[in-house]
């Protein structure tokens, strides 16, 4: 009886536990095995190498070119937090995303030709004027001076069963590209590969208190 009542119970806990499908890179926005600039035909090798990469903290054994282009910077009078030029893993995404670097640019390549224009998905360009702010600290100090932002080191982000803002979202502290996207594709396979769903607001809404 009691190993029929133990099984029952983990049946029970199967059936009740959500099931969270496994999503890949493959098939996402950012597998390029298919680009006709993209000779090797390979999906990781655009950004990573297992030999000979960059030794960069924000992404292990790089292998793309960095930009260099300046940025011009969200700025508003509403706006607590002090906003620097991209660093971190921001500075890699716009690698590819401000149109300065050609995508082919990588495993040493530097005078590639296909870059991302205006019009074209994902393109950002230089201009950050209107887009969401990056690389800057987002700390209980500046949720407690802005009174509109969650504690980062207590809120729980949504994204892992326990897991706060601090722990799942920031970098070094701070807020990066990589904050609302998954580059990877890993967690919830959505279209602009964000983190979790934006359904009414729910990824501006786990740090916007509003």
């Amino acid at each position: 009886m009691k190993k029929l009542a133990l099984l029952m119970t983990v049946v029970a806990l199967v059936i009740s536990t959500p099931i969270i499908k496994a999503q890949t890179i493959v098939g996402s926005a950012h597998d390029f095995s298919t680009q006709t600039w993209n000779t090797s035909g390979e999906i990781c090798k655009v950004c990573h190498t297992p030999h000979n990469g960059s030794m960069l903290p924000e992404a292990p054994l790089w292998n793309h070119q960095l930009t260099t282009a300046t940025f011009s910077l969200y700025t508003s009078s509403t706006m607590n937090a002090v906003v620097g030029q991209p660093d971190g893993n921001s500075k890699l995404c716009l690698s590819c995303h401000d149109g300065t670097v050609a995508l082919e640019n990588f495993g040493g390549v530097t005078n590639g030709t296909n870059k991302m224009l205006p019009g074209d998905l994902g393109y950002i360009g230089t201009d950050l004027s209107n887009d969401h702010p990056v690389s800057f600290t987002y700390n209980t100090a500046l949720a407690t001076t802005d009174g509109q932002l969650f504690d980062p080191s207590v809120h729980l982000s949504g994204i892992t069963p326990s897991g706060t803002i601090a722990t799942d979202m920031l970098f070094a502290g701070k807020v990066q590209c990589a904050s609302c996207h998954d580059v990877h594709n890993s967690v919830a396979g959505t279209a602009s590969l964000l983190l979790k769903s934006n359904a009414a607001s729910a990824l501006c809404l786990t740090c916007h208190d509003k």
